[in-house]
């Protein structure tokens, strides 16, 4: 038996590290399982998702072959805390994670992740790139050697990303652009963490034998700076942007709801247009290039996705890919994440798996969650079924989830049947603010924990979102649902983009008041 010799800080999860190097191995006829992660990309996606800007011809081969879920919602719209939500199957209050900077396991609980639990039923578990965030919410070690068989591979180019390597149109200085093409020849070691990573997966899947796998591959695009291949520009000319939608603060906002896009600020050639703080207009020809550049770094991973994709054995690998979370492309007058609206949270999530059949459309239209994917790859790869949490106490459990497989509803729409079924289809997101209006400092985008003064809980039916933002004690995490800062509702029968809030409607008393209810009792 291996022996750990670590401080008695962490002897637990040695003990878990022991428990899971010495798992019982599954036949090498299991099925492999490939998750890509993409990183702040909402669902522009040709084939299925209807987008007739995009170009993502990989990704469109993907879905035509799976299932494509049009209403799946992560539940933060930030990095650390959606990767953690998804990769444990836990809510961001069970995982008590909303910024960047504590590890679960010593501030939560000792909690199984997904890729842990199929490396305790003898997988060999491969991370590449951005899968969980990088630094203090993953231990400094993306979660090694717990959930990974092996150190987890980040690209060399990483400390690139921000960095003033953008060739500025205007004087040919280098700059933090936020439109930053480039050529590949002018870069630090002539590459980009997104080529590397796919490089190192390739690498990896010319490794294995007949052990199965579980590999996860997390894209850094088309997350900012937009440090693309300048080619990818010539297939998005910026005239088919030309028309942007309703791109100002929905009516009736609590400015509590507001995203002031403070990344995006902060780039050098952002910076020049002195846009003023928080709800100053951007520029006509800045919003279209900013469009431009996003659907051009999609297309740019897709072609990564497409070469990745030519080294798999589709016939005995579950392929699924998702994002962490969405992305504002002038929705509201934003150009973020960090809200609680569909243009955030919303995601992408398609799955195809050997032999499952699809006579039948292959769309999927019920509302469902990230952190549903841990339960549904386990169900997918005929691991033992995870439990449910309990409810009310999801933190005591090491190994459950808060989600629910969608394998039952991936077979029912196969079939043609399953429309009604009994399960609740409700999709509950979160974002947390140091108070109600837009601020630099404390940032309101992205708050640390000890200035989390407000909680906004979302949930999103088939027909309304509605959003509650109420009191939060940050050093307890409790919750004060007597103090209510703003409340948003929006019917997506008549107002999909969720541009007019519908809160103070007294037709829609009973619909506000029930949903409250809801809501409430799921964050009690």
């Amino acid at each position: 038996m291996q022996r750990c010799k670590v401080p008695l800080l962490l002897s637990l999860l040695c003990l878990t590290f022991l428990i899971s190097t010495t798992a019982t191995q599954r036949p090498p006829d299991q099925p492999n399982v490939l998750l890509i992660i993409l990183d702040d990309f909402r669902p522009v996606i040709n084939y299925g998702y209807g987008d007739g800007n995009a170009v993502t011809v990989n990704i469109d081969r993907l879905v035509q072959q799976g299932y494509f879920f049009q209403n799946a919602f992560a539940q933060q719209a930030l990095c650390a805390p959606s990767r953690n939500s998804m990769l444990t199957g836990r809510r961001p209050d069970t995982v008590r994670l909303y910024d960047f900077y504590s590890y679960w396991r010593q501030t939560s609980g000792n909690y199984t992740t997904l890729p842990q639990y199929f490396k305790q039923h003898g997988y060999r578990t491969h991370s590449v790139g951005k899968v969980f965030h990088p630094g203090a919410s993953s231990n400094f070690t993306d979660d090694f050697p717990l959930s990974w068989s092996e150190p987890a591979f980040h690209p060399l180019t990483d400390e690139y990303s921000n960095a003033a390597v953008c060739i500025d149109p205007a004087d040919g200085r280098l700059k933090r652009n936020l439109l930053c093409p480039v050529r590949l020849e002018t870069q630090p070691l002539h590459t980009l963490p997104d080529i590397e990573s796919t490089e190192e997966a390739k690498r990896f899947l010319s490794t294995v034998g007949r052990q199965p796998y579980f590999l996860a591959v997390g894209y850094r695009k088309p997350h900012i700076p937009f440090r693309i291949p300048a080619k990818y520009l010539g297939l998005h000319p910026v005239t088919k942007f030309a028309t942007l939608d309703l791109d100002y603060p929905p009516y009736g906002l609590p400015t509590v709801a507001w995203s002031s896009y403070l990344d995006v600020r902060n780039r050098d050639d952002f910076r020049q247009l002195n846009v003023s703080f928080p709800f100053g207009p951007v520029p006509e020809d800045f919003k279209l290039r900013i469009r431009q550049h996003y659907y051009a770094a999609v297309t740019f991973v897709d072609d990564l996705i497409g070469e990745l994709l030519q080294e798999v054995d589709l016939s005995r690998t579950i392929v699924a890919l998702t994002s962490d979370h969405g992305w504002a492309l002038g929705e509201h007058g934003e150009w973020a994440k960090y809200s609680n609206y569909d243009a955030a949270v919303r995601i992408p999530l398609v799955i195809r798996a050997p032999g499952m059949q699809t006579p039948h459309q292959q769309k999927i239209d019920h509302v469902v969650e990230l952190l549903d994917l841990y339960s549904t790859l386990v169900d997918l790869a005929g691991l033992p079924p995870v439990p449910r949490c309990d409810e009310q106490r999801p933190h005591k459990a090491t190994t459950c989830t808060e989600g629910k497989s969608l394998v039952p509803l991936m077979q029912r729409n196969s079939t043609g049947y399953g429309e009604n079924d009994g399960d609740e289809w409700i999709a509950y997101s979160q974002y947390p603010r140091p108070g109600t209006y837009p601020s630099l400092f404390p940032n309101s985008d992205e708050p640390k924990l000890r200035h989390i003064k407000i909680m906004g809980y979302s949930m999103r039916t088939d027909r309304f979102r509605y959003t509650a933002w109420i009191k939060f004690n940050p050093d307890y995490f409790k919750r004060d649902w007597s103090t209510i800062y703003g409340e948003e509702l929006y019917d997506h029968w008549i107002d999909p983009q969720e541009n007019m809030n519908l809160i103070d409607r007294a037709p829609l008393a009973t619909v506000k008041d029930a949903l409250r209810a809801k809501l409430q009792e799921k964050f009690p």
